[in-house]
């Protein structure tokens, strides 16, 4: 079974502290295209947020929220995910990457099958995109001893396992993320 998580749980304070998946990207909430996207490739989505919990419960998906309460970024997301479902493998997307396709995440899923690794990682042929992946879920309790020692970086969390990185270089544009307002405006000008 493979379940899909969006992380939303962010404090978005370079958005001026709006909440970065109910913003509207052409016409639509930003998490409207990650949960778009994670259809028909998980049997299962889970939206991780922190706030505005009844506007993201009103997309009818389950909702997690993080085990503590200060804000601890994206791995406390995915951990909140990973014990919320019985999954074997989790799809992970931010909300704020509307660009995100399906067959994006279905290479994810395959590169990990095919490699037997406990993670595939997204690389737009310069760097690693450590927010989108498919991760297994047999790492749940390396994650919670990870974040219980205080450390919070994705990457250095991916490292420490089987990781393959799946290439994307023929189209680095899709993991684009809007962190403000001006990168939103720049975005919506492109498409």
């Amino acid at each position: 079974m493979v379940a899909g998580v969006i992380l939303a749980g962010g404090l978005a304070r370079r958005m001026r502290n709006q909440d970065k998946g109910l913003v509207l990207y052409k016409g639509s909430s930003m998490v409207s295209y990650a949960i778009k996207a994670l259809t028909g490739v998980t049997n299962l989505i889970l939206i991780n947020a922190n706030r505005n919990l009844e506007d993201y419960k009103a997309f009818g998906l389950p909702v997690v929220v993080d085990q503590s309460a200060d804000f601890q970024g994206p791995l406390a997301g995915i951990l909140s995910a990973m014990i919320f479902t019985s999954a074997d493998v989790l799809v992970v997307v931010p909300c704020d990457s509307p660009l995100i396709k399906a067959e994006h995440l279905q290479k994810l899923l395959t590169s990990l099958a095919e490699t037997n690794a406990d993670v595939a990682v997204a690389f737009d042929g310069e760097r690693l995109h450590p927010v989108f992946l498919a991760i297994k879920t047999s790492l749940k309790s390396s994650l919670q001893i990870y974040l219980a020692s205080g450390q919070r970086k994705v990457e250095q969390w991916l490292k420490q396992h089987g990781m393959v990185t799946v290439d994307f270089s023929d189209q680095p544009n899709v993991f684009r993320n809007i962190n403000t307002l001006t990168d939103l405006e720049a975005l919506e000008a492109l498409n």
